[in-house]
């Protein structure tokens, strides 16, 4: 019961903090009736294990390291919200907390047909770099079928948590699901040698987690595809892709591409690497957004845009500060609380959740109340009022970066009168970077 209120509290949360949230192959991840385990890649803590427990139709079980339940209290609620203690290499040993038992708990569950979530990396850092994955969960899904005489069916899923910006307010998620297997073709050699085949189920959920996720081997490749990814995305050319799906297939489209050259032409990746820093430096001084080169200028026309958007902006503000008004401590207030909880990027999203489902209804009932003192509304009009405040914080929100959006907008109109040059010189330097990463 506590778990269902939660996941659905949690799940709420999730929606509000992130803009877009799609998954692929949904399908995949079962319902339940089999004995699962779900490998997940794992950037950003608690949040990872929220997201697939919302996006899982059946109740799920977590792995989760021994410090979170360093007291009887948390023991015994973590459990109660069907999380198994493990204690880590390296970390000590918590109180009340046994590896023997985690384990058989684990062992339990799946002779009982249940779903059980494990993150083979073992900690979690915001980088696309896939970690060295340990052996453990391998060793659990075989030891499983050699209880039951490899008659279980033990079912392993891989699932990619591809974050835009994981820590980021409005940010957004592309859940990518690879079809379920089994590791029965690796079961009788577990029987006679069960280090070699723990170690060769272990590289195969590797190559399963790198198909449905954007990685690189280096933080330096990951920073290196993003500036790349930044440069050459644009919302002016039309694709088949939309929104951070879209965002997915380019970034791997773009790694894919650097993998090749890196090979074969690594004086291309050089290249690329100096072009790349030589057209960020211009557009920061310059400040205007990469994918402004694409557009198509035409003076009349973006004048008649200039002028529709400040209408709108005029028509809007109300409805914007309304939303400031009543959200605008709260962000505030989170945004300076989260830092102080946790110095860890990692955490960031989760802790702003969880202060946010509380402080969030907490100040929405102070204004409530106060509303109704002051202007005696009928239950209907204090309904709309209440619904109000949230939406119109979320609307603040994208309607500042809408501003920001229109102050890039104007800068360049400005640009392309006075320095059309300048930005014709840029966007030649883009299509060479495109040309020297997707020409042969």
């Amino acid at each position: 019961m506590l778990y269902r209120i939660l996941k659905f509290i949690i799940g709420l949360g999730i929606r509000l903090y992130y803009n877009e949230i799609r998954v692929n192959n949904k399908q995949f991840l079962g319902d339940g009736t089999k004995p699962t385990i779900i490998i997940a890649n794992h950037p950003n803590t608690l949040m990872d294990a929220w997201v697939i427990g919302m996006i899982c139709k059946q109740p799920i079980y977590y792995m989760a390291k021994a410090t979170l339940f360093d007291s009887k209290f948390k023991l015994k609620l973590l459990t109660s919200l069907n999380m198994i203690p493990i204690n880590r290499r390296g970390e000590g040993i918590t109180k009340g907390v046994d590896n023997d038992d985690s384990l058989s708990a684990c062992y339990d569950l799946l002779s009982d047909g249940k779903t059980l979530v494990i993150f083979p990396e073992g900690t979690s850092y915001k980088e696309k770099v896939l970690r060295e994955l340990k052996t453990g969960t391998a060793r659990i899904a075989l030891e499983s079928e050699k209880r039951n005489d490899g008659q279980l069916d033990v079912q392993v899923v891989a699932v990619g948590i591809n974050y835009s910006q994981p820590e980021r307010f409005r940010s957004n998620i592309y859940i990518d699901i690879d079809a379920p297997k089994r590791v029965m073709n690796h079961y009788n050699l577990y029987l006679t040698d069960p280090r070699k085949a723990v170690h060769l189920l272990t590289d195969e959920f590797r190559t399963r987690l790198e198909k449905v996720l954007v990685t690189t081997e280096t933080k330096e490749e990951e920073e290196l595809l993003d500036e790349i990814y930044k440069v050459l995305n644009t919302r002016y050319i039309s694709s088949d892709q939309k929104g951070v799906e879209r965002q997915v297939k380019e970034m791997k489209d773009i790694k894919n591409q650097l993998d090749e050259k890196k090979l074969i032409q690594p004086w291309r990746v050089d290249e690329i690497r100096q072009k790349m820093k030589s057209i960020n430096w211009k557009l920061e001084k310059m400040h205007i957004r990469s994918d402004f080169l694409d557009r198509k200028f035409r003076s009349l026309m973006f004048f008649r845009q200039i002028l529709i958007s400040l209408l709108f902006i005029l028509v809007a503000l109300p409805l914007a500060l309304f939303g400031i008004v009543h959200n605008i401590v709260q962000y505030l207030f989170t945004d300076w609380l989260v830092p102080i909880l946790s110095k860890d990027i990692e955490y960031y999203a989760p802790l702003a959740i969880l202060v946010g489902i509380i402080l969030y209804p907490i100040s929405y009932t102070v204004f409530a109340f106060g509303f109704y003192e002051i202007f005696q509304l009928t239950w209907i009009g204090m309904i709309i009022y209440v619904l109000l405040m949230p939406i119109t914080g979320i609307f603040a929100y994208w309607f500042f970066k809408y501003l920001k959006h229109i102050s890039y907008k104007w800068r360049y109109m400005l640009l392309m009168v006075d320095r059309k040059d300048t930005l014709k010189e840029l966007q030649v330097e883009k299509n060479k970077v495109k040309s020297l990463l997707f020409d042969d």
